[in-house]
């Protein structure tokens, strides 16, 4: 069977210390761990770690194996179409680069706790809309509960 490449952001990252979410997340982790599923990290997420997270939830990534991706222009250039389309307003801009990342690099599933901007039906409906727009595959996004 074919491993699972799922991208994370941060607050999956964070969850795992959230009394809310920990439970999944835990779970989510041990799947990292054990091979069943592959952690997809992008520096996008490198960055915002490094910008303010708490050391406990930086060195928690450590804790997996994951596949490190950079930022490329097209992946720029498709958060910037989700942009142009208002998705999300441009305080928010770094969630619609998580999307782009994700849907770029051919996940099979990106997972986070942001219901608001990223795990919500109408904006993943938008995101999607975009992304067939720009011949881009749909992009399935979850919360780690969910995918466990």
């Amino acid at each position: 069977m074919k491993q699972l490449k799922i991208y994370i952001e941060n607050s999956v990252i964070g969850g795992y210390f959230d009394i809310i979410f920990e439970e999944a997340t835990i779970r989510l982790f041990e799947k990292f761990k054990n091979g069943e599923y592959l952690a997809v990290i992008s520096t996008h997420t490198y960055g915002e770690l490094n910008n303010g997270a708490p050391d406990n939830v930086k060195s928690n990534l450590e804790t997996i194996p994951y596949e490190k991706i950079g930022i490329t222009d097209a992946m720029l250039n498709l958060c910037q179409r989700y942009m142009d389309e208002e998705i999300v307003s441009e305080q928010y801009r770094s969630d619609a680069l998580h999307i782009a990342i994700a849907t770029i690099s051919g996940v099979d599933v990106m997972v986070s706790w942001n219901f608001k901007h990223i795990v919500n039906l109408n904006r993943i409906k938008l995101f999607n809309s975009v992304n067939l727009k720009e011949g881009y595959n749909l992009l399935e996004i979850r919360t780690p509960l969910e995918v466990i």
